[in-house]
C-alpha cells in the first residue's frame, strides 16, 4: 500500500467539523464528525450567527482553544497513517492511505483502488464505512486515540474511507438547503432525523446560507437532531431551547 505525503495546507473552513461535531463538530467537518467534535464542528456554526449546537452551555463561545501548528498536524497524520496501515495489514484489506492538512485539522483518507488504479468504494474497504458511516465513525475515534497516544496532544483528525464523507457532505448540503427553502415557504418547522455532529454541522451551514430561516439542535446523543424554523415564526422560547440544546 502507498501513503501520500502531506502536500500543503488548504484554506478551508475549520469544522467541526467534522471532524465532528461539524464540527467544526465538527468538525467541524466536519468538520465528522463524531460526538467528540461537538465542541468544534457545530459551535463554529453558532459562532457564525446560526443557532447550531451549543451543547447545553453558553460558555463555549468564550473558551479559547489552542490552535495546533502545522508540524503537530503532520505528526498526527503520520501517527494515524501508521495505525491504519497496521490495521489494514491485520484485516488483509488492500488500500492506500492519503494524508493532508486542511485548516486546523489533519485529514486521513483510506482509498481503495481497482486494477486500473482508479478510486473505488467497492470491495473490502467499503466495509470500513458501515451503515450510515457508523463503522467509519468508530474507526475515526480509534484512530484519534492512537494519534493522541503517539503525539501526546488531543487529536481532532478527520478520517474518510472511499470518499464517503465527501459524498455525504454534498448530499446533506443539498438536503439542508432544500429543506430550508421549504420551511421558508411554508413557515412550518421541520425536525430532521437524528444525525452525528459531522452531519449536523453540514446541515447548519447549509441552512445559514438561506435567508429567513434558522436552525438549532435538540435532544441528546445519539438521538440529537437538527430543527429548522422560519425566523418570523421562531419564538423567543425556541431560542432559549437552542441555547439549552
Amino acid at each position: 500500500m502507498n501513503r501520500a505525503a502531506v502536500a500543503s495546507v488548504k484554506a478551508v473552513d475549520t469544522d467541526p467539523a467534522e471532524d465532528t461535531d461539524p464540527a467544526a463538530d465538527t468538525d467541524s467537518a466536519a468538520d465528522t464528525d463524531s460526538a467528540a467534535d461537538t465542541d468544534s464542528a457545530e459551535d463554529s456554526s453558532a459562532a457564525a450567527g446560526n443557532t447550531g449546537d451549543s451543547g447545553g452551555s453558553g460558555e463555549r463561545t468564550d473558551r479559547k482553544r489552542r490552535t495546533p501548528d502545522h508540524e503537530q498536524l503532520v505528526a498526527e497524520g503520520d501517527a494515524a497513517g501508521d495505525y491504519l496501515e497496521r490495521l489494514l495489514d491485520i484485516l488483509d484489506y488492500d488500500g492506500d492511505i492519503d494524508l493532508d492538512v486542511e485548516g486546523e485539522r489533519a485529514v486521513v483518507s483510506i482509498i481503495g483502488a481497482d486494477a486500473d488504479g482508479a478510486d473505488s468504494d467497492s470491495g473490502d474497504i467499503a466495509r470500513l464505512v458501515g451503515d450510515r458511516g457508523e463503522v467509519l465513525d468508530a474507526l475515526q475515534e480509534l484512530t484519534r486515540l492512537a494519534a493522541t497516544a503517539e503525539t501526546g496532544q488531543r487529536s481532532r483528525l478527520m478520517l474518510d474511507v472511499a470518499g464517503y464523507r465527501a459524498r455525504r457532505r454534498a448530499e446533506l448540503a443539498e438536503f439542508g438547503t432544500s429543506t430550508a427553502e421549504q420551511v421558508r415557504q411554508s413557515g412550518e418547522q421541520q425536525r430532521l432525523e437524528p444525525m452525528n455532529p459531522f452531519e449536523r454541522k453540514i446541515v447548519h451551514d447549509a441552512v445559514a446560507a438561506v435567508d429567513g430561516v434558522s436552525s438549532w439542535s435538540e435532544g441528546e446523543e445519539p438521538r440529537r437532531r437538527v430543527v429548522i424554523g422560519a425566523d418570523a415564526a421562531d419564538p423567543a422560547e425556541d431560542a432559549a431551547d437552542a441555547g439549552q440544546g
